[in-house]
């Protein structure tokens, strides 16, 4: 049976995420340097207008929704970290033809929208599939550990990356700026091609129609009473962010009144918050159950949300910051605690369907919410529009208060903090089954799939028998 583990056991010792861990964090702080960077090309180098610009934003964005679907599929039929290392170098030598164009002035706007259009792809495919290649580098019973270690990088880079972006385009010009974000891309390939853990990859008789695999994914999110619920959770919760972000700034400095500065300040709460939910997620994971911190974390959340709206000048301005701070820090912990769900839940041969299923939903929330926040803002006040984006933060938790995860302490057979509470395994109810009527193997050590470890599903793909820890 799969024991909690240890408590002062790290993912850190395990060298191929170390190796993992300095690949991501060379490749999330490249993509979000991007986003200042590329827009800025397009305004100092090209002098583009305001429609020209946001259509290079709309560029980058526009990959999530273009394929996520049929990456989901490449990355279930093929190894995940060859595809991340070619989706390193695709956006390296792309972004790196933007300075070269640019020091022969044949630099256009039409390159910068192929750039950022295909670098968006690249990025799609990295984002899915490195989501999917966590489980089989360190194992389902330290993914809490693993996915609280690389938030740590994804709230930094989200922090650090647009600002670093936006002094490097002041110090070195845009151009030279989006070739250091190619290095860090070049960089992040060369961390990954070290890794040496051996990853398994399902064989021909497992592949079928593209739309039928697409499919597969769909209707296994869609039927699985968990999951469709986390799926759910995210859309409401991330269009509802989206409509408050659109305002946000306006609100701040028109109707609060604060100046540039000092928001940027008040912005820095939400990064502190999501440290401190990396620093809590493992301990409260011990204590209350990993399945049940999913929601309980939005629970924490709630309040946080619903004090931004109340912000006024004065004293009251600081409701922003302990608002964002309570936000980002339950947001966080459920973001690192239903990962890992995900990640224990899905069969490995699903991974990436199932992440670019729920990314299409997620990433497709957000300019909804952006335009539904701008028309709020317009018609009926900003403040309107900041107190129905975050109501609408406050309740996005009543779909996962309705499914089965209230009845349940701990993931089935995953990283459930490994504490005193830990006495055995949860037991995998009846839902965590996939849709062939099979449960997701419960293996305390990544195993690669053998016929004689468990044969063959009805779908021809291989599944392994669950392993006791040794």
């Amino acid at each position: 049976m799969v024991t909690g583990i240890s408590a002062d056991r790290s993912v850190l010792r395990n060298p191929g995420f170390r190796l993992f861990f300095a690949a991501d964090t060379a490749s999330q702080i490249g993509s979000n340097v991007a986003l200042v960077a590329l827009p800025l090309v397009a305004v100092m180098a090209l002098g583009a207008s305001p429609f020209e610009t946001g259509l290079v934003v709309v560029a980058e964005r526009a990959a999530y929704l273009l394929v996520s679907l049929p990456a989901g599929v490449w990355v279930d039929r093929l190894r995940r970290r060859p595809i991340m290392m070619v989706a390193d170098l695709a956006r390296a030598v792309l972004l790196a033809s933007i300075p070269l164009a640019w020091w022969v002035g044949a630099l256009t706007m039409a390159q910068l929208y192929v750039v950022a259009l295909v670098t968006g792809l690249a990025t799609v495919f990295f984002d899915i599939a490195y989501q999917s290649y966590l489980p089989s580098l360190v194992g389902r019973d330290l993914l809490v550990d693993g996915n609280s270690k690389l938030e740590v990088v994804r709230s930094g880079a989200e922090v650090s990356g647009p600002m670093l972006g936006g002094w490097l385009v002041q110090f070195i010009t845009a151009p030279l700026t989006v070739l250091a974000t190619a290095a860090g891309y070049l960089l992040s390939a060369v961390f990954l091609g070290r890794i040496r853990v051996p990853e398994s990859v399902p064989g021909p008789t497992a592949r079928r129609g593209l739309f039928e695999e697409i499919g597969e994914g769909l209707r296994f999110v869609a039927t699985h009473p968990i999951l469709r619920m986390i799926v759910l959770c995210m859309g409401i919760a991330n269009f509802s962010a989206s409509m408050l972000l659109s305002v946000q700034a306006i609100f701040m400095v028109r109707e609060v009144g604060v100046s540039p500065g000092l928001y940027g300040t008040l912005m820095a709460a939400g990064a502190l918050g999501g440290l401190a939910a990396v620093v809590l997620v493992r301990p409260l994971t011990r204590r209350i159950g990993s399945a049940r911190l999913i929601w309980v974390a939005l629970l924490v959340a709630a309040p946080g949300s619903l004090l931004i709206p109340l912000t006024e000048p004065g004293w009251r301005v600081w409701l922003f910051a302990v608002g964002l701070f309570v936000d980002v820090l339950g947001v966080v912990m459920y973001s690192i605690s239903q990962v890992s769900f995900r990640q224990a839940t899905t069969p490995a041969d699903l991974l990436g369907r199932m992440n670019a299923t729920i990314r299409v939903v997620a990433f497709g929330a957000l300019p909804l919410g952006a335009l539904a926040g701008g028309l709020i803002g317009e018609v009926f006040g900003v403040r309107t529009a900041v107190w129905a984006g975050a109501v609408g933060s406050a309740l996005c938790v009543i779909p996962l208060l309705c499914s089965p995860l209230v009845r349940m302490r701990d993931l089935p057979g995953g990283d459930n903090g490994g504490g005193p509470d830990d006495t055995g395994p949860a037991l995998a109810p009846a839902w965590a089954e996939d849709w062939s009527g099979r449960a997701p193997a419960i293996s305390s050590t990544p195993t690669a799939p053998s016929k004689t470890a468990g044969g063959n599903d009805p779908a021809g793909r291989t599944v392994n028998t669950p392993q006791e820890e040794r």
